[in-house]
Formats: structure tokens, C-alpha cells, sequence
């Protein structure tokens, strides 16, 4: 089992910046990778970034060139560091986390107000 606790969402004006952050405990010496996704109100959630154990990113095309994912392996926590925030970033974000098994936080909400 792995344990995630998320924290960082907010509100924000368009333009600003947040940085997301997910702690993993538990079975965390095989995981695979630690990622992103958000939700959008009426809509499916969708990755948003993904950080593989051998440092490999993926963004989606929406966020690239503004949000950074990265990787504290001493803490076990990976952060999303979210820049120029657009209203459609808006959502709920959760932390996912992969070691054969699929993880979740409990997910924190982002709203950008333009």
C-alpha cells in the first residue's frame, strides 16, 4: 500500500503560480512513477505530469513550458509547480502514484480566476 497526502491548491488570479505537493509513504522503494491529473468540472479527469523513476517527464500539451514536475526522492514527495495559471487550469488536482498498482490522493483544488 502506499499513502499519499497532498497539499498546495488554492485560489489564485490568473498569471500566478502555485506549487502543488504529494508525500508517499508506505510500499514507496518499487514505485514506477508519481504524477499529475486534474478534473475539471463535467469533465474526465486527465494527466496533467508524470515523473518516471528514471527522471523521464511528460507534460500535457496544455500545460508545457508552464508547469514543472519534479521529484524529492529523500521526501518522497513530488511537486507540481504550476506558472502563468489560465482559468482552464482550473480543477481538482490529484496526486497518482504507480508501483503495479494505482495510487490516489484524496485530491486539492485549484481555482484561477480571470
Amino acid at each position: 500500500q502506499v499513502q499519499l497526502v497532498e497539499s498546495g491548491g488554492g485560489f489564485v488570479q490568473a498569471g500566478g503560480s502555485l506549487r502543488l505537493s504529494c508525500a508517499a509513504s508506505g510500499r514507496i522503494f518499487s514505485i514506477f512513477y508519481m504524477g499529475w491529473y486534474r478534473q475539471a468540472p463535467g469533465k474526465q479527469r486527465e494527466l496533467v505530469a508524470r515523473i518516471f523513476k528514471s527522471g523521464t517527464t511528460i507534460y500535457a500539451d496544455s500545460v508545457k513550458g508552464r508547469f514543472t514536475i519534479s521529484i524529492d526522492k529523500d521526501k518522497n514527495t513530488v511537486y507540481l509547480q504550476m506558472n502563468s495559471l489560465k482559468p482552464e487550469d482550473k480543477g481538482v488536482y490529484y496526486c497518482n502514484v504507480n508501483n503495479d498498482s494505482n495510487y490516489w490522493g484524496q485530491g486539492t483544488q485549484v481555482t484561477v480566476s480571470s
